[in-house]
């Protein structure tokens, strides 16, 4: 029992120990780099365009998508009846499309209907007047039911009104949609390339600043290993450098992607009123900027520990 209650201080004192040295390193680093402001804002600075540039393009991208996502009216299916056909067997046609699981909604225009739409948005009223009967069919909008936006999905049900004895022609007109979205797809995989790449310029820059670090503080390191310091004693204090390097990255990238929407934010709603759309730009949020600040730390915390791993062992006593 005596052993035991002696040893039980001894392993929290240990721990105590552990904790108060590794706060002790992080803000005694934090303290040393805020001494060289000049040459940690460069080294930060470059940090965060890095780590900017693949959060900016990614917010592109989503934002892109998202705007797609909006134009159901793009994924809408035409379908043209034959010129006998009446407003009774189009709304019979138009029951029996309800019905399938692949239907969102449909809505009925008959020739009178479609004449007055045509005669309102053509400005070509007189010329129509002159008219001896009217010359559009009925017309079935088809749209997809809440959650399908690839046009590919309504291809099958394109092709089962194609084959109806009413129909004389259906229209899904979204060859640019597809090509929006494969230029999407590309432009995702792009994005994650350029991180990658950018990625490793981020651990290559941490870890040549830990280098020279290193080599300005060689002959502490020396007198640290003479004493008796550990590896890992001396390895910390450039860790929690590189920590600090990663975070104040992350804050920089995060702080150049908001303004950035800030920039823009306005040129883009005026662009989308004008289409009469109430789309905006959506940002990094909490969980965006979280994840930024944390990447910038582990990339800069990587990058310090392949230079202390390679450049300490180098540094011994004479």
């Amino acid at each position: 029992m005596a052993k035991a209650s002696m040893s039980g201080p001894t392993v929290f004192g240990r721990l105590g120990a552990w904790a108060a040295h590794h706060g002790h390193s992080l803000l005694s680093t934090l303290g040393r780099l805020s001494r060289a402001p000049v040459a940690t804002a460069m080294t930060v600075g470059v940090l965060g365009i890095a780590l900017a540039l693949p959060a900016a393009l990614h917010l592109v991208v989503d934002n892109m998508r998202a705007l797609s996502n909006s134009w159901e009216s793009a994924l809408h299916i035409s379908v043209f009846l034959k010129p006998g056909v009446r407003v009774p067997e189009a709304e019979a046609l138009a029951t029996t499309l309800r019905a399938r699981d692949d239907v969102g909604s449909v809505r009925v225009i008959g020739p009178d209907e479609a004449l007055a739409e045509f005669r309102e948005q053509s400005g070509f009223g007189a010329a129509l007047d002159t008219l001896r009967e009217n010359p559009l069919p009925a017309v079935l909008v088809v749209a997809p039911p809440a959650g399908i936006t690839s046009p590919g999905a309504l291809e099958p049900l394109r092709g089962e009104i194609e084959r109806h004895a009413a129909v004389d022609f259906v229209q899904l007109d979204t060859q640019w949609l597809q090509r929006l979205f494969a230029i999407l797809a590309i432009a995702q995989r792009g994005i994650i390339v350029v991180a990658v790449l950018l990625g490793i310029a981020v651990v290559v820059t941490v870890g040549n600043t830990i280098r020279l670090d290193i080599q300005n503080r060689r002959q502490e390191i020396e007198v640290t290993k003479l004493i008796g310091g550990s590896d890992a004693f001396i390895r910390r204090p450039f860790l929690y450098t590189g920590f600090w390097y990663g975070v104040g990255g992350g804050l920089t990238a995060a702080i150049l992607v908001a303004f950035a929407l800030f920039a823009v934010e306005g040129p883009v709603a005026r662009l989308a009123g004008l289409y009469g759309s109430g789309f905006t730009l959506s940002g990094l949020g909490m969980g965006g900027f979280g994840a930024l600040v944390g990447t910038g730390a582990l990339l800069a915390w990587a990058g310090s520990w392949v230079a202390v791993g390679r450049h300490l062992d180098e540094i011994e006593p004479t």
